[in-house]
């Protein structure tokens, strides 16, 4: 009964270990002003093992979609995906015009110097889902619209 014990808390130990881990980094989400209900966040992923990023959830909106932005027809569209696949060792970037996370019907105007929590939820090669929450920095663009493009827009 004890080497039963041993090998399943051995087994759970080296499955723990076994978790990819993705490395985030300058993580930020876009300011927002009075009234409006969606914004954008980006960052960088970088994972130790292939993985594949397939939600996101946050306090602040009651929707959070993974976002593509692409050149169609001469026209930039954003759809949402079902996922963004994380090479093992690579820089995957969420960025303005790109690959990035929708929150939208926000709850309350975000602003610089806020931060927002982020869970976001990854799976494995073996479709073993695990999640990370960080805090991303509101940041505020000059010149820039504040609404990145979207404002009321819903999917």
């Amino acid at each position: 009964m004890k080497r039963l014990f041993i090998s399943a808390v051995l087994a759970l130990t080296a499955q723990a270990w076994a978790q990819v881990q993705v490395t985030v980094e300058e993580a930020w989400v876009r300011g927002t002003v009075a009234q409006q209900k969606a914004t954008g966040a980006f960052m960088r992923l970088t994972p130790s093992a292939d993985a594949r990023l397939v939600a996101v959830e946050s306090p602040v909106a009651g929707v959070v979609e993974i976002h593509e932005m692409a050149m169609e027809n001469n026209v930039m569209r954003m759809r949402a995906v079902a996922g963004l696949d994380l090479p093992a060792g690579r820089v995957v970037e969420l960025k303005p015009g790109g690959y990035h996370v929708m929150l939208m019907d926000l709850k309350q105007a975000v602003k610089a110097g806020d931060t927002v929590a982020l869970t976001l939820v990854f799976e494995d090669a073996n479709k073993r889902r695990y999640t990370q929450t960080i805090e991303a920095p509101v940041k505020a663009l000059s010149g820039a619209p504040a609404s990145h493009g979207h404002g009321g827009h819903r999917h």
